[in-house]
């Protein structure tokens, strides 16, 4: 059995699958995010239950990514204050002596998505989830990409449109990508939610210039061969064709994309995207151990 936990802030879901069969859920549980405390206790029980070989941990961020760090495997600077400093794959590593992949939870979606949803068949993609807030995973050559810490591709600075006066909604940067483009800044701008607003609203042209901004950064700096979003924001569908419109012309032929409505996708594994990416990273991890001791 290979074991999965996706780690976000409101919710920790935990599963387990057959090797031979990784979409195939076995079992699944979500746990409130409490304290640590109140929350690996629960974990650790799930996994008791079965003969797990390994896990992959996809996590809420920022975490130390770093195996040559003294704090690898912690969750840093969270805003969850409980979760502050904490290390959770120690914790972990001290019930379950198992192969682990610790990486973010957008690294793990975007792992599922390549694997066994919309960049099926490539070497190559970008997850990007819109919601709350934007984060995004990159996988390139069938890796997960990762230095010294992680990808916050949801925080890059993009263009703010004169036309556009709000001050940006991110914390820390007021109008990076996130700032400017999540589902708290369109509520801001709207005074209502992003489901309900109309699907003819000017919002929407607002919204998919941001985001046909940022696709052009990471065609630019990653040479995908998928962008793929999820996240809240992005059930609406009418978005796409806005978002590939204004990325063509943005873009302007400088790189050869073409049938750019398969370039910019939807993801494929809808919610489990994070969950279905945790487990094929634990096959990974499987993998590398069973390299290192032939």
């Amino acid at each position: 059995m290979l074991g999965a936990i996706e780690a976000g802030g409101t919710k920790i879901v935990c599963a387990v699958a057959s090797k031979n069969s990784i979409t195939q859920i076995v079992e699944r549980i979500s746990i409130p995010t409490g304290t640590p405390q109140e929350t690996l206790p629960k974990i650790i029980a799930f996994f008791k239950n079965y003969e797990v070989e390994a896990i992959g941990i996809g996590s809420f961020g920022p975490i130390d990514v770093d195996p040559n760090s003294p704090t690898y495997g912690f969750i840093t600077n969270t805003p969850k204050l409980a979760w502050k400093n904490f290390d959770f794959l120690g914790t972990m590593k001290q019930t379950f002596d198992v192969p682990y992949f610790w990486t973010t939870d957008v690294n793990a979606a975007a792992f599922g998505e390549l694997k066994y949803g919309a960049a099926t068949g490539n070497e190559n993609c970008i997850y990007i989830t819109v919601g709350t807030g934007i984060g995004g995973g990159v996988v390139l050559n069938g890796k997960v990409i990762e230095g010294k810490g992680h990808p916050e591709i949801g925080h890059i600075y993009i263009n703010q449109l004169a036309s556009d006066p709000f001050d940006g909604h991110c914390p820390y940067h007021k109008n990076c990508l996130e700032g400017l483009a999540a589902g708290p800044a369109i509520e801001a701008r709207a005074g209502k939610p992003a489901q309900n607003i109309a699907a003819d609203d000017p919002a929407w042209e607002l919204e998919a210039h941001y985001l046909a901004e940022a696709c052009v950064n990471y065609t630019l700096s990653f040479s995908p061969e998928k962008i793929i979003f999820g996240g809240g924001v992005m059930k609406q569908a009418h978005l796409f064709p806005l978002i590939r419109d204004k990325f063509t012309e943005l873009l302007n032929n400088y790189l050869p994309i073409k049938q750019v409505d398969q370039y910019i996708v939807p993801c494929a594994l809808q919610d489990n995207a994070g969950i279905v990416g945790c487990l094929a990273l634990a096959e990974e991890a499987l993998k590398s151990m069973d390299r290192r001791t032939d």
